[in-house]
């Protein structure tokens, strides 16, 4: 829904990301909206995961955002050559899961975890673009109706990307942070693979993925809620466990 310049603070010198919403779009209120909702949403986040916010604003009528600039390449990118070795794509896996629980934690959910959003640099990954995510404190957005559900900025529709969202997601549902430990377990598959998860087997049928990994993912794609693990943490520790038999 925007676009992205790489750009000069020429006041501290350095390369930044300035990501600009149109001036044909600054009438849609949605988008303007959403675009508002991403910045409340990354300044709330204090997370090495996290791509950090260094400004918001509008002139003459552009809205923009303007992010540390990353330099290296989308996980996306890295996995047009295949699967990421095991223990390579565990510690990207951990860390991964370490920046939703703090998004988590801030009472955020992504709702468009997918690896296009997740850049891979020297000092670790991190998680790009909430544009679509629902913020659920009340202090922070005032679109919010009493249940948490973003339907002043969406009217009821869930948007997201096939391939990754939760079946609640894709028939328009009430979502929650299960929505995201689903895509969560999607992009596992993929790094872990070399495949995208859908449509799903019943195994990873590769060898090379520990039978603990194989049954943590096909527990984060559960298509019932209820199924898969209910928090991220759960998540993130027993991968530190797999990790730590390794």
């Amino acid at each position: 829904m925007a676009e992205v310049y790489c750009g000069v603070d020429s006041r501290l010198n350095r390369l930044v990301a300035v990501k600009v919403l149109p001036a044909y779009m600054a009438s849609d209120r949605e988008r303007v909206l959403r675009f508002e909702q991403e910045a409340r949403a990354v300044a709330a986040l204090n997370h090495p995961g996290v791509c950090t916010l260094h400004d918001v604003g509008n002139e003459d009528g552009v809205h923009y955002l303007v992010f540390e600039y990353l330099a290296g390449e989308p996980l996306s990118e890295r996995l047009l050559k295949g699967a990421v070795p095991f223990p390579e794509a565990l510690e990207y896996a951990i860390q991964i899961a370490d920046a939703v629980a703090c998004a988590h934690e801030q009472e955020i959910i992504h709702l468009d975890l997918k690896p296009s959003n997740i850049m891979l640099t020297r000092t670790g990954v991190k998680l790009l673009d909430f544009g679509i995510a629902e913020l659920r404190h009340p202090d922070m957005t005032d679109s919010t109706d009493a249940t948490g559900t973003n339907t002043g900025v969406s009217g009821g529709r869930t948007p997201g990307t096939l391939g990754y969202m939760a079946p609640e997601q894709l028939e328009g549902r009430e979502t929650d942070y299960r929505t995201d430990i689903f895509a969560f377990g999607a992009v596992l598959y993929e790094m872990f693979t070399g495949r995208r998860a859908f449509p799903t087997k019943t195994s990873m049928e590769t060898p090379t993925v520990p039978p603990a990994v194989d049954s943590l993912v096909a527990r984060c794609l559960a298509q019932n809620p209820s199924e898969r693990w209910q928090n991220v943490f759960e998540v993130l520790a027993r991968l530190r466990d797999i990790r730590a038999t390794q």
